[in-house]
C-alpha cells in the first residue's frame, strides 16, 4: 500500500480542521430567535407595537415579504388519519400528552418544525408537530397517535381543547386589538427585532398555541 506523503496528509487535516472550525463558526454565528405572543397596539409601515403576552411593548419590524397567516377555528373532525398538526401539550404521568391546543397545518406547510420539544406555552409544556397515524374515541376525549421521524406520542384530546388552522391571511389584518403570534422574530445585532411571517387570530381570537 503506497504511502500518503507527510505533507499531503498535513494539508489534508490542516484543511479539515479549517472547515470544522468554519462550521462551528456559523453555527454560532446564526441569529437568535424570540417567540413572540401578544396583542397589536399600532401599525406604523412595517413596524408593529406589539403588547406581549408578559406585559411589555415589543417592536417587530416585518420583512418585504412577510407572510400573513389568518389562526382560525375548525372542528376537532378535520383531524384525520395523515393530517400534518402541531400539538401543545402536557406530559402526564402515563406518558401521554394532554393538549392544550392543537393546529392543523394546510398540506403545503407539510413537515414545519417536525418533532417533539419543550414548549412556553405554560411552564412545563410540550410542543409536537407531526402526522396523525390514528384516531379514535376514548372516555377523556380524542385519542390520537402521531408519529415524527424521531419517534411517536400518544396525545388525549379534551372535548374544550382550541382546534385551528392556519389560513392565507393579508396585511389589512395586522391591525390595533388583533391577537398574534410570531414564531420566531430574528434578534438582529443592534437588538431590534424581524419578522418574515405573522399569523394573525381571525374573528377576534388569540391564537392558542
Amino acid at each position: 500500500m503506497p504511502k500518503v506523503p507527510s505533507l499531503v496528509l498535513c494539508s489534508l487535516l490542516a484543511s479539515l480542521t479549517a472547515l470544522s472550525v468554519l462550521g462551528s463558526m456559523a453555527w454560532a454565528q446564526q441569529p437568535p430567535t424570540v417567540r413572540i405572543r401578544g396583542t397589536i397596539e399600532s401599525v406604523d409601515g412595517p413596524t408593529l407595537l406589539i403588547n406581549s403576552r408578559e406585559g411589555t411593548d415589543v417592536m417587530v419590524r416585518m420583512t418585504d415579504n412577510v407572510a400573513v397567516f389568518g389562526v382560525a377555528k375548525t372542528a376537532l373532525s378535520e383531524i384525520k388519519p395523515g393530517s400534518y398538526i402541531g400539538v401543545s401539550a402536557m406530559p402526564q404521568p402515563d406518558g401521554t400528552q394532554k393538549a392544550l391546543a392543537v393546529h392543523i397545518f394546510p398540506e403545503n406547510q407539510r413537515g414545519a418544525a417536525e418533532g417533539f420539544r419543550p414548549w412556553d406555552l405554560r411552564p412545563g409544556s410540550t410542543m409536537t408537530n407531526a402526522t396523525v397515524a390514528e384516531t379514535v374515541a376514548g372516555t377523556d376525549g380524542q385519542n390520537i397517535l402521531v408519529k415524527y421521524k424521531d419517534g411517536e406520542k400518544k396525545v388525549v384530546v379534551p372535548p374544550d381543547t382550541p382546534i385551528v388552522t392556519f389560513v392565507v391571511g393579508d396585511k389589512s389584518e395586522l391591525k390595533p386589538g388583533a391577537k398574534i403570534i410570531i414564531f420566531g422574530a430574528l434578534q438582529k445585532e443592534d437588538g431590534t427585532l424581524e419578522a418574515n411571517r405573522v399569523n394573525v387570530g381571525r374573528d377576534g381570537i388569540t391564537p392558542p398555541m
